[in-house]
């Protein structure tokens, strides 16, 4: 793979996001959402013909309790933020996960509710505003991975064509391992909250404190 280190990190910057102030604040049909997923997270396409977020996926979403169903056939804008926190994490994690962490969303601050001194958008542009800060650390990381791996095997003499594939292999497989260590530390909190939130251990909590009141 002949790339241009410059060419590669101009791809790695064009990481889609969505403001809240590019989110309509009205309703809208089903056709009107997919096309506006299709439209804002475009770049985030492997191919030009995938498809962001389709009907199907949708349904599929409420069907399986991550996203709260419709009104009347509308979904909200705050219907907008959690298919778009669903599309960045469904590429990690199980159906079962998302909803697990994303349930405390949806009944805290679904529909908009300010209560508690938040909002669902406060949530979504804090997530924003903490992944961006990251990105910065995050592109020095991999483009410093990307160096380290050129020439890996250079001391061996391999064919230009041997040598360039090994170098991509190793480069390639610092970033799975990044992600494996990282998709294991989400999975094992996730597991700790499912754990601390099942019914067995609300009803042994509630025991507990009873005891102590007696």
């Amino acid at each position: 793979m002949n790339t241009n280190t410059n060419d590669w990190l101009l791809s790695l910057l064009q990481v889609s996001s969505v403001p809240s102030a590019d989110i309509p604040n009205i309703d809208l049909y089903m056709d009107q959402i997919t096309t506006f997923m299709d439209t804002h997270l475009a770049d985030s396409r492997r191919y030009p013909e995938d498809k962001i977020m389709t009907k199907t996926m949708i349904n599929n979403y409420t069907k399986n309790h991550l996203l709260p169903p419709s009104v009347k056939k509308k979904y909200s804008r705050e219907h907008i933020f959690l298919l778009i926190l669903i599309y960045r994490l469904k590429n990690m994690l199980s159906i079962t996960d998302i909803q697990s962490i994303l349930e405390p969303l949806t009944k805290e601050y679904f529909p908009a509710n300010t209560e508690n001194g938040l909002s669902l958008k406060d949530i979504y542009d804090k997530l924003l505003s903490e992944t961006s800060d990251r990105h910065p650390d995050i592109e020095k990381q991999i483009l410093s991975d990307w160096e380290n791996s050129r020439d890996s095997f250079a001391a061996f003499s391999p064919s230009e064509e041997d040598g360039e594939y090994l170098d991509d292999l190793i480069f390639i497989y610092k970033l799975c391992y990044d992600i494996y260590v990282r998709k294991q530390a989400i999975e094992k909190i996730i597991d700790c909250r499912r754990q601390k939130n099942s019914p067995a251990e609300k009803k042994a909590k509630k025991s507990s404190k009873n005891n102590k009141t007696e």
